[in-house]
Formats: C-alpha cells, sequence, structure tokens
C-alpha cells in the first residue's frame, strides 16, 4: 500500500471524506490499491488520525474514572493490509500517549473479550480494543471496528470519532510519529486466553468431561480468514477428529471460497466436506469469526432461519419463555416455529446486528426477559456471553448440545441437532431482490436517495390498504412487511446502500409472483426505480 509519511505529500482530507468511511458502528474503506475505480481511502496516515481519535475519545471517556495510563489492544483477520494498518494504528494509539498490545492474527469476538478478561499476565483487561478487519468484503478492503467493556461502539460514537480524525488528520504531520511508537507497543498472544475459555465452556456443559466431543467428526471451513484456531486449539483439545477441516490457513486473498456463511459457495464447501469425510457436524466461519453457520451429517444447512431455530431451541430449554431477537427477514415459518412448538416470543426488529443486539438489552431493561439476539446473516449475540456477537461461542453452543445430549444418554451426533429444528415450516420460494435508485435520476428532484426510498414505502404501504387480499405486519419495525397468498414481502431501505431490497417467500413460484406483482403495481410509478430484476421474476415461465 503506496502511502506518504509526509505531510507535504498527503492530500488535504474534508470532513465528508472521513464520514464516508463509516459504514454503521463499523469504519470500511479500500486499502489496497490495484482494483480499477476503487482509489485507496484507507491510507497510512488516514488509519493513524483515526486511531488517534479513538485513543483520544477513549482519555475522555474514562478521565473521571482514572488517572493512569490506558491501553488499546489490536488484531487483525488475514487480509493482506493486515499489518501495514496494524503498524499504522499503533503509531496513532502511541501518539495520544495511550500503549498499545498487539494481538496479531484474532477474531473480532476475542477483541471485545479483552477488554473484559483478568489476567495481569496478558496486560489485560484493556480499555478499548480495535480490529482491524472488512468481514467477508473483497481482498482490497479493510476497516476498523471498535470496543469497550460497554460492547461494540454506536453508529454515533464512530461518527463522533471520524469528526476528531479529521481534526487531527488536519493538525498532524505524520513525520515523527513512527519512530515514537515502538517504546509503548507490547505484543501478547491472547488468542490463547480466548480458546481457552470457549474449551471450558464445553467442559462445563458436558459436566466437566475432559474430552466431551471423543470420537465426534467435525469438519472446520475457516475461508482463510482468522478462524482456522478453532479445529487445533478448541475442537482437537475436546477430543474431536478433526480431519478433512479445509482453508484454516489465513490467506487475504480469499482463493477458495469468500469466507461467508451466506454465501451459496462457500456453504457448498462445507456441506461437501461433511458428505466427503463422513463427519458428524461441519462449521464454517465469516473471515472475523463474528459470523457462523453449521452442517450436519446428511448435508443440512443451519445457517439463516434454521440457524435461528436451532439456537432458539437450545436458548428456550434453557431459558423458557424468553424472548428471541432477530432482524427483519426472518420468516413466518420461524416465528409459528419460536412461538408454538418452543413457547417463546418471536421479536422482530431492525435489520443489523447492533440493531438487534442493542434492541434485545434494550427488552432486557424494560423487563421482557430476552437471551438471544441474532440475525439470519449468522451474527448471534447472547445475554449469558456479555452480548457479544460471537460465531464460535454460538458454535460453542451447539457442541455443548451435543456433549451434553451424549453424556446424558439422550442421543448421539448430530441427529440431536436435527430434532431440535424438527416442525420448522420452510418456504417453497425464497428470494432477494434489490431495487436500485438512481441518485442521478431527475426524478429525486435533487433530494436524497432515503427521502425518495421512504416516499417509495409510503406509497406501496398506503396502496396495501385497498387490497383486500393482502394483509400488513401489525407490528413491524423496518419498511412494509405484507402477508397474502399463503406468504409475505418485506421491502426495506438498505441501511447503507441506494437499493430497496426486496424478499418474499411463498409457498409457491405463482403466489410468489402474486405477492411480486402486488409490489411492482404500486412502485412502478416511481422513474428513479430500477424494478428490472422484478420484471423478470414476475413473467411467469
Amino acid at each position: 500500500m503506496a502511502a506518504a509519511p509526509s505531510a507535504a505529500a498527503v492530500p488535504a482530507l474534508e470532513k465528508a471524506d472521513f464520514l464516508k468511511l463509516q459504514n454503521g458502528s463499523d469504519i470500511r474503506g479500500v486499502a489496497v490499491a490495484g482494483v480499477e475505480g476503487e482509489p485507496v481511502t484507507l491510507t497510512e496516515p488516514v488509519t493513524e488520525a483515526i486511531a488517534a481519535a479513538f485513543a483520544a475519545w477513549l482519555k475522555d471517556k474514562k478521565k473521571e474514572e482514572t488517572s493512569r495510563r490506558l491501553s488499546i489492544s489490536i488484531g487483525h483477520d488475514s487480509r493482506i493490509s493486515a499489518q501495514t494498518l496494524q503498524d499504522a494504528v499503533s503509531r496513532g494509539i502511541s501518539s495520544v500517549g495511550v500503549d498499545v498490545i498487539q494481538y496479531g492474527l484474532a477474531s473480532t469476538p476475542a477483541m471485545f473479550n479483552s477488554t473484559l478478561t483478568e489476567d495481569d499476565a496478558f496486560l489485560c483487561p484493556v480499555d478499548g480494543s480495535i480490529m482491524i478487519t472488512a468481514s467477508h468484503l473483497p481482498y482490497n478492503r479493510n476497516g476498523f471496528k471498535f470496543f469497550t467493556s460497554a460492547g461494540g461502539l454506536g453508529k454515533a460514537d464512530i461518527k463522533d470519532i471520524l469528526e476528531r480524525a479529521t481534526d487531527i488528520f488536519k493538525n498532524s504531520s505524520f513525520e515523527d510519529t513512527r519512530n515514537k511508537a515502538s517504546a509503548s507497543v507490547k505484543r501478547v498472544d491472547y488468542m490463547t486466553v480466548y480458546t481457552s475459555s470457549l474449551v471450558k465452556a464445553v467442559r462445563r456443559a458436558a459436566g466437566n468431561i475432559e474430552k466431551p466431543l471423543e470420537g465426534f467428526h467435525i469438519v472446520v471451513d475457516a475461508g482463510n480468514g482468522a478462524g482456522g484456531f478453532f479445529a487445533a486449539k478448541v475442537l482437537e483439545p475436546l477430543g474431536a477428529i478433526t480431519s478433512g477441516s479445509q482453508f484454516l490457513e489465513p490467506d487475504g486473498l480469499f482463493p477458495n471460497h469468500i469466507p461467508n456463511p451466506e454465501d451459496k459457495a462457500a456453504m457448498k464447501a462445507i456441506t461437501q466436506a461433511v458428505l466427503d469425510n463422513k463427519a458428524d457436524l461441519g462449521i464454517i466461519f465469516d473471515t472475523d469469526v463474528d459470523r457462523s453457520a453449521a452442517v450436519d451429517s446428511t448435508g443440512r444447512e443451519f445457517n439463516r432461519n434454521r440457524l435461528i431455530a436451532l439456537m432458539s431451541a437450545i436458548v428456550l430449554e434453557e431459558h423458557p419463555g424468553t424472548t428471541i431477537v432477530t432482524d427483519s427477514v426472518t420468516s413466518d415459518g420461524l416465528t409459528t416455529f419460536i412461538e408454538n412448538k418452543l413457547g417463546g416470543k418471536h421479536h422482530r426488529f431492525k435489520r443489523g446486528y447492533k440493531n438487534v443486539i442493542d434492541e434485545a438489552i434494550r427488552l432486557n431493561s424494560t423487563g421482557e426477559e430476552s437471551h438471544l439476539a441474532i440475525e439470519t446473516s449468522g451474527h448471534g449475540a447472547l445475554k449469558e456471553n456479555h452480548w457479544l456477537d460471537d460465531g464460535a461461542y454460538l458454535m460453542v453452543k451447539v457442541l455443548n448440545k451435543l456433549a451434553s445430549a451424549r453424556a446424558s444418554g439422550a442421543g448421539s451426533g448430530s441427529r440431536v441437532l436435527t430434532d431440535l429444528v424438527e416442525g420448522l415450516e420452510e418456504a417453497a420460494v425464497a428470494v432477494e431482490l434489490r431495487l436500485k435508485i438512481d441518485q442521478s435520476h431527475p426524478d429525486l428532484k435533487g433530494g436524497s436517495f432515503r427521502d425518495y426510498g421512504e416516499a417509495v414505502l409510503k406509497h406501496l404501504e398506503n396502496s396495501i390498504d385497498s387490497e383486500p387480499k393482502l394483509q400488513k405486519a401489525p407490528v413491524n419495525y423496518e419498511g412494509v412487511r405484507v402477508s397474502g397468498f399463503g406468504g409475505w414481502f418485506l421491502l426495506r431501505l438498505s441501511l447503507h446502500d441506494p437499493v430497496l431490497p426486496l424478499n418474499i417467500e411463498a409457498p409457491t413460484h405463482d403466489e410468489a409472483v402474486k405477492l411480486g406483482l402486488a409490489v411492482l403495481a404500486a412502485v412502478k410509478e416511481f422513474a428513479a426505480l430500477d424494478t428490472s430484476g422484478l420484471d423478470k421474476f414476475v413473467q411467469v415461465s
């Protein structure tokens, strides 16, 4: 990554440029040159300024609590820009008089955990933490996630940090930081602490048996991200056989498949590995291990609604009647399963893992007990685990079920898991279409895509009122959700992009088309909306 250390060669960045790096509660940008039309936005000086801004923000937050010197841990996934950015982050933090503790290759959940762990030998707890990752995005991207002991930072915090970074960038030379950082930088193998806690959790659930997974054959697919540790550091100490595990070596070019449990090629890869190795279970992680999915011995996938159903079944056994918070695109069949089969309550909220987690925390604060917050993307957090968004811990809960079922004589193998989702109604047809808003179209009249999208949703909502065969969801927190023709649709505005995603689920293609036609009839007058994907879908072959 070519980035000039000297201030004279660094272009001036306006506040708007820094704010463009915000991606909800994360920061993301282009860190590697070479992709046409994608100039580098996360240069070393920009990264230094952001890290310095976080350190300054943290000092302001902590100044009433302590006068001691603060520390921040840094970890990264397998991306090819990781080392360069780690060095730049270290310089930025050091420049504000805060100690740096580098973890090297790590997972996002471990970074948050390092703000909670109490262990002087590993310099814990730290006051704040930065994970260098861009999740499943292409190899040229990278970004940052920030944590304190209170959890991940929210959107308002990120905006504050980027505004501070703008001022720091304008007033810094970046000439003298390279040689000064090393004195306040330490290196610690924190992942040994984190993985040890996962191993202990499974042993505890199985009645303190040393190797509760002995004889189980479990394959792991890390997609060449940061999750390769799970096979050797978690499963093998518990007695599991891990032969056939694949793509465990970190490789930031992701040569085999995108590390993403929502990606069809990724799920096909882990499914094939399970079948080829006659394994009991397959586990797959995203790049930074805050998302996961599983596959049973027959090749049946536990992702999206099925993963939520599995986790709900496990959590509701432990906490009968609790509320399960999910994102907005979960199925009606899942609601029926959680409420009628499991005796829980399904609270469907907005997309975005931070939204879902924060809503579960809010419900608990009002007296409504909630122990699980989980998205269809594979993000999941449990109250018992400090609401930490942790794909590895989700899989530990699954392993706990396998181990405890065998220890109690209730069954062996992944059939135990498959039985837990028995009765989940799944739609024969499930599609997501993305209707893009052309921001340069005169129909926007100079307004924002967000205002235009909201107008589309309002018009759709009004038009549904005159359709007797369609029924709006009585409680809905995002977009327009409508049931009819044996299925449902949800049209919502993307969190970050000029796009209206449309989800449709129905028992047959014909009924899905009827739902699609209802949407098309309402939105066709909005000229800036690209409905070509929906047009194609409703053309019955």
